[in-house]
């Protein structure tokens, strides 16, 4: 923990800018997917592989980070992963082929899956405990900015300066945030080094090890929808692609609301929390499909969904800090493999799902994933180390 408090600060605030950038520039493409390939003369489901791509290689980022870099100070390994951010946009702005794409989409996703794994450590060590769930709040409100606003200005901005244009505007917000972080951030040294023996170890804790499960279900669920929200609101709610970017920038902005609720009950009532998000969110998901015809319902839903989109993240990574604080950076790595790999088999599911049966399917789906998360959680005693049930 650092003496300072308003360097503390400075430094959360840094990774909040840090958190925006990489959430936009992992899903910025998909407002981009048809012009980037056209003009790397690609199909769009190449294009779309080449952005998927990121998140396998988030997944073994987030699994191995903490083995590979062993004692080396955070605070420059927090750096160096920034600053592979910004070569990784520059070779994408450049990328004369598909294969550079992939390289550069591969190098964001080590990026992603490296920041992810160490910042709730880190977190840890720069605010007092009664203050962590509001640093991690202020953190993601970073992923709230991005899920709002990143889209549809990709899509705004594309079309005046083109697909290149748009990922060389992002340089120089990523310059800055590496120089922020290397004024702001105090010096964060490591005194053990991870082993893989270790950490395969945290998952013989059997609370953990339930939590995990639940993860995996509760985001497998979320996405398992949120996927393929854009075919439902065209062909059931029926709305022109003005309303449709309304709606998004609704659920976006619902974000922000999220993470602070997110932050406030996490602090206390962290349990309360996990079991109230596949709740809502599952809840949501079968009323979109009863209600979802009226453009007004499902403004209302999805701003409720968004909400609950945000805090999942506050809420598990709370978890986190209050369940595995001895070994916080092995339980951050295998939460964010967990996380990752939750959202591409809930994509898969869900799409399977639609390609067979149809969106009814794939959202009835998602209520279900939703519902063996909570069943999981249940009254959330067997996910909490043994010290602290009962209270």
């Amino acid at each position: 923990m650092t003496s300072s408090r308003s360097t503390a600060w400075g430094a959360v605030f840094s990774m909040t800018l840090c958190v925006a950038m990489l959430i936009a520039s992992e899903f910025m493409p998909v407002s981009l997917l048809t012009p980037i390939a056209h003009g790397l003369d690609a199909t769009e489901g190449q294009a779309g592989q080449a952005i998927s791509i990121s998140g396998f290689f988030a997944v073994a980022a987030s699994l191995l980070i903490t083995t590979v870099v062993g004692r080396l100070n955070r605070k420059w390994v927090l750096v160096a992963l920034t600053g592979c951010m910004l070569v990784s946009l520059v070779l994408i702005a450049i990328a004369p082929d598909f294969i550079v794409l992939m390289i550069a989409r591969a190098l964001l996703g080590i990026c992603i899956g490296g920041f992810w794994a160490l910042a709730t450590a880190v977190i840890m060590r720069l605010a007092p405990p009664d203050k962590v769930s509001s640093a991690l709040a202020t953190m993601y409100t970073g992923q709230a900015v991005a899920a709002a606003f990143a889209a549809p200005i990709g899509s705004y901005l594309g079309g005046l300066i083109g697909w290149r244009g748009v990922f060389w505007a992002l340089v120089p917000l990523v310059a800055i945030n590496l120089v922020w972080q290397l004024i702001s951030l105090p010096s964060l040294p490591s005194h053990s080094r991870q082993t893989m023996s270790a950490l395969l170890g945290v998952l013989k804790r059997p609370y953990f090890t339930r939590g995990i499960a639940a993860v995996i279900f509760t985001f497998a669920g979320a996405f398992s929808m949120f996927t393929y929200l854009r075919p439902f609101l065209e062909h059931v709610t029926d709305v022109d692609v003005t309303v449709l970017s309304v709606l998004f920038l609704v659920l976006g902005c619902a974000g922000f609301i999220g993470t602070w609720f997110g932050g406030r009950l996490a602090n206390g009532h962290v349990i309360r929390l996990l079991q109230l998000l596949p709740t809502v969110m599952g809840l949501v998901t079968l009323a979109l499909l009863g209600f979802g015809q009226s453009v007004l319902v499902a403004a209302l839903l999805l701003a409720v969904w968004g909400a609950m989109n945000t805090a999942m993240s506050v809420g598990w990574m709370a978890w986190i800090s209050q369940n595995m604080d001895d070994v916080p950076e092995s339980a951050g790595s295998l939460i964010v493999a967990a996380i990752q790999s939750a959202i591409l088999i809930g994509a898969a599911l869900g799409g399977t799902l639609l390609d067979h049966f149809g969106i009814t399917a794939t959202f009835v789906g998602s209520a279900v994933l939703s519902a063996l998360a909570l069943l999981l959680i249940g009254s959330g005693q067997k996910m909490l180390k043994p010290e602290s049930r009962g209270r």
